[in-house]
C-alpha cells in the first residue's frame, strides 16, 4: 500500500468513525448499521458518477434517489448557483418577491398542464404534497363543507413522511408507529394487469367509483402517483386509470392531487407523468428533478378554482409557509434546470435511452429467478423470487454484486430498479445495464 492509499485509508476510517458515532440516517435500522454495514464514502461527483474518497467510481443507477434527473453537477447548474449566491442567497416571500420567484412561477405555469395557474413554493417531495393536503381540506373549509377532511389514494402509495403525506401511505412500515395522529385515508386497489381490458383494472376503475359514489360528502381529495408508484416497488398502471379518475373526481366534485415528485420532469418519458393520460388535476405536486439535485426546494401548483376560494376575508387566507420558501439560490437553479430541459431537448434526447432500457430489462425478465420485468421511460425494474429469508435479501445481495461492480443500485426489497439521470451517456448506459444484469444472475444463483 503506498503512502497515498494509507492517507485515503485513514480518512475513510475517521469519516466513518465520525459518521458512526453521530449521524443518524434515514431509512436505516442503525443498530445494524453501525455494527455491520460499510457505508460507501462520497467525496465528488459528476454526471452519472459519483466517486468515493478511495478515488473509485460507481455509476449512480437511481439518480441519488431521483432527483438528479440532469446528472450530478451540471456545469450550467453549478454556474446559475455562483451566479445567483453573488447577489442574493436569501430573502423572505412574506409581502417581498424577486426575480427568481416570480419568474420560475410563469415558466412552471407555461409548461404545466392547462388550467394549473398558481404555484406555491416549499422546500421537498414531502412538504409539497402536505401544501396539497392542507389546501384541499381548507379549501372545503372556506366553502362551506368542513365535512371534506378524509383522502383516497391507491394501496402500496408512498407520498413523503411530513404528517399529512405519511397519512396517504400505504407501506405500513412509513405508516404505523404513528397511527394515532394521523389524517383519515382510504385505500383503494392499484389496477392490475397489462392492459386496462384486464380484470384488474375493472374491479380498481369499481371500487374508486363506489367510494366517490357513497362518499364524497366526506372526501376531500383523491392522490395519485400517475403511472408509477415508485417507492412500493415500481408499480405500473396505463394511463386509463388516471383518466377514470378525473372523470370520477369531476362527477362527483372531489379534488384530484397528482403527485409528480418522482414522475415529473422527464422520468417517464414526458415532461409530467399526467401527460400522457391528458388530464389536468387540481393540484400538482413537483419536486426532486425540480431543482436537479442542487437545492431543496419544491412546488405545488393549483386551478384558479381553487385559489379562488382563499380570496376575500383574512380569515380565508393560507396561513402556510417555509422560511425558504421561494428562495432565490433555489429559483434560479430550478430556472436553469428548465432552460436546460429546453435547449438541450433533453426528452427526445432520453428516448433511445429509454428504449434501451425496456430492451434490456424485458431480457432480463426471461432470467431463471426474476419473476416480472417492466419499464417506463428512464425507469427499468424487476421482481426477484423470494423466499431466500427476509424481505428484501435477494435485493441486497444485488447491491452488493453491484457495488463490487461499480454501481449504487440500491433496491426497494426484492425489487430492483434503474432510474439513472436522463442525461446519462450511451457508454455509461451501457455499463450500467450490463452491471445490472451480471448482478442479478450473480445473485440468484
Amino acid at each position: 500500500m503506498t503512502k497515498v492509499d494509507d492517507k485515503r485509508a485513514a480518512r475513510r476510517a475517521e469519516i466513518v468513525r465520525a459518521d458512526k458515532q453521530y449521524v443518524w440516517h434515514p431509512y436505516t435500522p442503525m443498530q445494524r448499521y453501525i455494527d455491520e454495514v460499510d457505508p460507501l464514502v462520497v467525496e465528488r461527483a459528476a454526471g452519472a458518477r459519483f466517486f468515493d474518497v478511495d478515488g473509485r467510481s460507481y455509476l449512480d443507477a437511481n439518480s441519488s434517489w431521483w432527483v438528479s434527473t440532469l446528472g450530478h453537477n451540471h456545469p450550467r447548474l453549478v454556474a446559475a448557483l455562483a451566479r445567483q449566491a453573488e447577489k442574493l442567497c436569501h430573502v423572505s416571500l412574506a409581502g417581498v418577491t424577486h426575480e427568481g420567484a416570480a419568474k420560475l412561477g410563469e415558466e412552471l405555469v407555461a409548461i404545466a398542464p392547462p388550467g394549473l395557474t398558481k404555484v406555491f413554493f416549499s422546500d421537498d417531495g414531502s412538504t409539497a404534497v402536505e401544501v396539497a393536503l392542507k389546501l384541499a381540506v381548507q379549501m372545503w373549509h372556506n366553502e362551506g363543507r368542513p365535512a371534506r377532511r378524509r383522502f383516497v389514494a391507491l394501496d402500496g402509495a408512498f407520498h413523503g413522511e411530513t404528517i399529512g403525506a405519511a397519512s396517504l401511505g400505504g407501506v405500513e412500515v412509513f405508516r404505523k408507529p404513528f397511527a394515532g395522529v394521523l389524517l383519515e385515508c382510504i385505500h383503494v386497489p392499484t389496477p392490475e394487469g397489462d392492459a386496462p381490458s384486464d380484470a384488474g383494472y375493472a374491479r380498481a376503475f369499481a371500487a374508486l367509483e363506489k367510494l366517490l359514489a357513497e362518499g364524497s360528502d366526506t372526501i376531500a381529495a383523491v392522490v395519485l402517483e400517475p403511472l408509477v408508484q415508485g417507492a412500493t416497488g415500481m408499480r405500473m398502471y396505463d394511463a386509463a386509470y388516471l383518466r377514470h379518475a378525473r372523470a370520477l373526481c369531476d362527477r362527483y366534485d372531489v379534488l384530484l392531487v397528482i403527485d409528480e415528485v418522482f414522475t415529473g420532469y422527464g422520468r417517464t418519458g414526458t415532461m409530467w407523468a399526467s401527460e400522457r393520460a391528458g388530464i389536468t388535476p387540481d393540484l400538482m405536486c413537483c419536486a426532486k428533478g425540480f431543482s436537479g439535485g442542487m437545492f431543496p426546494m419544491a412546488a405545488t401548483l393549483a386551478t384558479r378554482r381553487v385559489f379562488d376560494a382563499f380570496l376575500g376575508a383574512p380569515e380565508r387566507a393560507f396561513y402556510y409557509g417555509h422560511s425558504f420558501c421561494g428562495n432565490p439560490l433555489g429559483a434560479a437553479i430550478a430556472r436553469e434546470v428548465l432552460a436546460i430541459f429546453r435547449e438541450e431537448e433533453i426528452l427526445a434526447k432520453a428516448q433511445p435511452k429509454a428504449a434501451r432500457i425496456t430492451k434490456t430489462f424485458a431480457s432480463m425478465g426471461e432470467i431463471p429467478g426474476v419473476s416480472r420485468a417492466r419499464s417506463l421511460g428512464m425507469i427499468g425494474a424487476l421482481d426477484l423470487s423470494k423466499g431466500a429469508g427476509y424481505l428484501g435479501e435477494l435485493g441486497w445481495r444485488v447491491y452488493a454484486e453491484a457495488r463490487r461492480r461499480g454501481a449504487y443500485l440500491r433496491p426497494l426489497g426484492d425489487v430492483v430498479y434503474v432510474a439513472p439521470p436522463l442525461t446519462i451517456t450511451d457508454d455509461d448506459l451501457d455499463a450500467l445495464l450490463g452491471i445490472v444484469e451480471e448482478s442479478v444472475r450473480a445473485a440468484l444463483r
